[in-house]
């Protein structure tokens, strides 16, 4: 039965890993619905946040598989019930749409921002989930979206197992 899975991959910074990651996925035709990087709270490791569905067999081989990647320090996988995790959407839309009260409501009602006003568009920003940001793109779109743009996921885990412990067991078992 296919869920929604988010892997978190703890690399090293090299170049060409987020090819040598993605081609994993695409070996096994697993779509790969976002993938955020950055570095992590460890100075020089990255960690790649992806998000994908599929069943949990299907993960579970990717996860071995990332884990045999030189320079991949740990991979993890985590069903949305053991993460906190968000999105962040900024929309353009026209704004001579600003002279009725309508788009400052909508923008009150899901708890966005204005971020830029410019005599021809504005710039509004929602954090949320994926159902939260695109709730808000379909009630904007009426008053002229120009464009829109969504992150990818964000997430850190309930777990209270930090990055730091688990380098040090990868380190005293080598």
């Amino acid at each position: 039965m296919e869920k929604t899975y988010t892997v978190l991959v703890f690399t090293e910074n090299s170049i060409g890993m987020m090819n040598r990651i993605t081609i994993i996925f695409t070996r096994r035709h697993l779509n790969i619905d976002s993938i955020t990087a950055s570095e992590s709270e460890v100075k020089g490791v990255f960690r790649y946040t992806i998000v994908l569905r599929t069943n949990k067999s299907q993960v579970d081989k990717v996860i071995g598989q990332l884990e045999k990647l030189i320079d991949v320090l740990k991979a993890f996988v985590h069903k949305d019930s053991d993460i906190v995790h968000q999105e962040i959407a900024l929309y353009k839309i026209k704004s001579e749409t600003l002279t009725n009260g309508d788009v400052e409501k909508v923008i009150r009602e899901h708890h966005a921002r204005i971020l830029t006003v410019d005599p021809k568009f504005m710039v509004i920003e929602k954090t949320g989930h994926v159902e939260e940001t695109q709730l808000l793109f379909e009630k904007l779109k009426p008053f002229g979206m120009l464009e829109f743009a969504r992150s990818g996921r964000v997430a850190v885990t309930k777990p209270m197992k930090e990055l730091s412990m688990y380098l040090e067991e990868l380190e005293e078992s080598n």
